[in-house]
């Protein structure tokens, strides 16, 4: 249940993340910004929607949406992408897509932490 997921959450570790954000485009100076913040991310449920505010020093975002529908995100690095976010079995997933590219974050509450794996997918796309 997304309850589980609903809480106030500061990222205390960090690994690979900059192998991440080179395939996504991440210019080297936002990377190494990205590499040190610790940003805190407050997860509700406000009505039938999901909200995810991702606050730090280095930017503020926010996302709010209902599990299984798609919608529009602009993320910290300003990518604009359609996401869906949906609850499989005991995790949240979060699929981003844009210029054939696709990102999935998988947060996971594990003895009382909160663990997200980020995998980037690239897909070279023909014209018809």
């Amino acid at each position: 249940m997304v309850d589980a997921f609903c809480a106030t959450w500061k990222l205390v570790e960090s690994e690979n993340f900059d192998d991440y954000m080179k395939p996504l485009g991440v210019g080297f100076a936002t990377r190494q910004v990205g590499n040190v913040t610790k940003p805190t991310v407050i997860i509700s449920l406000e009505g039938d929607k999901v909200v995810v505010r991702t606050q730090s020093t280095f930017k503020n975002t926010e996302i709010s949406f209902k599990l299984g529908e798609e919608f529009d995100e602009t993320t910290a690095d300003d990518r604009n992408c359609k996401s869906t976010v949906s609850l499989e079995g005991d995790k949240l997933v979060h699929v981003q897509k844009w210029d054939g590219k696709e990102t999935t974050f998988v947060r996971e509450i594990k003895d009382g932490k909160m663990v997200m794996g980020l995998h980037c997918k690239t897909r070279t796309l023909t014209k018809l």
